[in-house]
C-alpha cells in the first residue's frame, strides 16, 4: 500500500485525525492536531482517503500516554492518546461545524463542553462481549471495526471501579461453565449506591443447568447484587438471584427548590452511563424548561421519569410518552415512590403519543425530547403543530440533532443555545442540550 505523510490539522467525528494529501481529504485514527505522521493508505476513495498510521514524525503537544494497555486495539475508546482540553475543544468544534454544515446553526450560539469531573472510571452500564477460542477465555470488548473480542487484562479503564470487580470476579466463574461457547454476552450496571446487576445472555438449550450454575455460584461473585438470564429478546430475562432495579438520585436542592430524588430503572433498561454527567443533563433541561407552578410540559421519549419527576417537582404538570413498555413502569413506580402527582404517563411511540394529546385538546408550552441516536425526524411535525413555545431537545447523535434542528427552524424556531456535555470521555461520542425558541 501507499505511504504518504500528512500534517494532522484537525478531528473528525468518528474520532480520527484529519489533513490533507495533495489537496485530498484524510483521516487518520489515532493521530492529534499538530501531528506530522507517515500514515499508509488503506482506503482510497474519489473524495477522500482513510490512513493507517506507522510512524509519528512530529508529536502534538495535545497527546497524552493512554492507561490503557489495549487502547488502539480495542474499540471501545478512540480519544485517550489526547489530553482531556483537547477533547472537549474537539467536541466543541465538531459540534458546532457538524450544526452548521447539517441544519444552519450559527456557531456563535453554540456553548463549551460541560467538563466531565471524572474522565476515567465514569461507565456504570457495559456489554461486555465474550468468546472463547483455544481452550481460554476472552471477555472485553469488540475490535474496532470486527466482531472479534480483544480481552481486558485487569480491567477497562472507563468503567466504574465496581464494574471492573465484577468483571474480575465473574472471569473465573464463566471459565468453569460446561458451555462457556453459549454466553456471548455479560450484560452489567452499577446504580449510584454501588449495588450491581448483571445480566448473562445464554444461547444454549439448558436453562435449568444454566441458572443451577450460577445459582450455586453466588459466593464467588461477592459484588454482584443481583443476576439474571437472558436467552433471546428482553422479554426473555429471568431472575437468578437478588434484585431486579438499580437507582441513581438527583440531589436534595441540586435544582431550586427540588428534593432528593431517587429514580429506578429495571434489567435490561435504560439509564445514561455517567451518573455524574446525567446530573449536568437534568441541570440544564430544568434551568432551559423554566417550569412554572401548573406549566403544562410534554417529555417525549421519557424512559423512566429522569427528566419528567425532576420537571415536576419543579411545578410542572408533566406528560411523559415512552413507548418502551418497562420503561414507562419504571417512569411510573418513581412518580409514586417520590410522591409526585402532578404527571401522566402514555405508552406509545412519540408521533402516536402527539396524535392522541392533539385529538383530547392538550397543548403545551414547553416541549422536552431525548430520543434515540436516530433522532426524532418522525415527531417533528407533531412538536410543530402542538405549537410550543420553547423546545428543549437532548440528543447523542450532532447528526440527526442538525436534520431535525434544521426542520423546526424551518418552521418558524430559532436556535437560543446549544452545548455538549461531555457524557463519554476518551470517545467522540457526543451528548447536547439545545433549546428552541418561536420567534412568531
Amino acid at each position: 500500500m501507499t505511504e504518504a505523510i500528512v500534517r494532522i490539522d484537525s478531528l473528525a467525528f468518528g474520532g480520527a485525525g484529519f489533513g490533507r494529501i495533495d489537496g485530498k481529504a484524510c483521516f487518520v485514527p489515532f493521530t492529534a492536531p499538530g501531528d506530522l505522521a507517515r500514515v499508509r493508505i488503506a482506503v482510497a476513495k474519489p473524495s477522500f482517503l482513510e490512513g493507517e498510521l506507522v510512524e509519528l514524525l512530529e508529536r502534538s503537544p495535545m497527546r497524552a500516554v493512554p492507561p490503557c494497555p489495549v487502547f488502539g486495539t480495542c474499540g471501545g475508546c478512540s480519544w485517550q492518546h489526547l489530553n482531556y482540553e483537547a477533547q472537549r475543544e474537539a467536541k466543541r468544534s465538531i459540534y458546532a461545524e457538524t450544526l452548521w454544515r447539517f441544519g444552519r446553526v450559527p456557531p456563535e450560539v453554540i456553548g463549551a463542553a460541560v467538563a466531565a469531573p471524572e474522565p476515567y472510571g465514569y461507565r456504570s452500564r457495559v456489554q461486555f462481549k465474550i468468546r472463547w477460542s483455544g481452550g481460554r477465555l476472552h471477555i472485553g470488548f469488540y475490535r474496532r471495526g470486527s466482531h472479534y473480542v480483544v480481552d481486558i487484562p485487569g480491567g477497562c479503564a472507563i468503567c466504574h471501579p465496581v464494574l471492573n470487580r465484577v468483571l474480575a470476579e465473574i472471569r473465573p466463574v464463566l471459565a468453569r461453565f460446561s458451555e462457556p461457547d453459549r454466553i456471548p454476552q455479560v450484560d452489567a450496571a452499577v446504580g449510584d449506591d454501588g449495588a450491581a446487576l448483571i445480566i448473562v445472555h445464554y444461547i444454549g438449550t439448558d436453562r435449568r443447568a444454566a441458572r443451577e450454575f450460577f445459582a450455586a455460584n453466588r459466593e464467588d461473585l461477592p459484588s454482584v447484587t443481583g443476576l439474571h438470564l437472558q436467552l433471546g429478546r428482553k422479554e426473555t430475562i429471568e431472575e437468578v438471584w437478588g434484585i431486579e432495579a438499580l437507582s441513581y438520585r438527583v440531589p436534595d436542592g441540586f435544582l431550586p427548590g427540588v428534593p432528593e430524588t431517587s429514580l429506578s430503572f429495571s434489567r435490561g433498561g435504560f439509564s445514561q452511563v455517567n451518573y455524574r454527567q446525567n446530573l449536568e443533563l437534568v441541570r440544564a433541561v430544568g434551568r432551559l424548561a423554566r417550569a412554572e407552578e401548573g406549566m403544562r410540559i410534554l417529555d417525549l421519549y421519557c424512559g423512566n421519569g429522569n427528566f419528567s419527576l425532576p420537571l415536576a417537582q419543579q411545578g410542572g404538570r408533566v406528560v411523559g410518552v415512552e413507548e418502551y413498555g418497562p420503561s414507562l413502569d419504571d417512569a411510573r413506580r418513581n412518580a409514586s415512590a417520590n410522591g409526585i402527582s402532578s404527571i401522566e404517563f402514555i405508552q406509545a411511540d412519540a408521533a402516536e403519543g402527539i396524535r392522541m394529546l392533539r385529538n383530547r385538546g392538550d397543548r403545551f408550552p414547553v416541549v422536552v425530547l431525548d430520543p434515540p441516536r436516530t433522532g426524532a425526524k418522525e415527531a417533528v411535525a407533531g412538536i410543530l403543530a402542538l405549537a410550543p413555545e420553547r423546545i428543549v431537545y437532548v440528543s447523542c447523535d450532532p447528526t440527526t440533532l442538525a436534520r431535525d434542528v434544521g426542520m423546526i427552524c424551518k418552521a418558524g424556531y430559532r436556535v437560543c443555545e446549544s452545548f455538549p456535555v461531555d457524557m463519554f470521555p476518551q470517545t467522540y461520542h457526543i451528548e447536547s442540550v439545545t433549546l428552541l425558541q418561536k420567534t412568531d
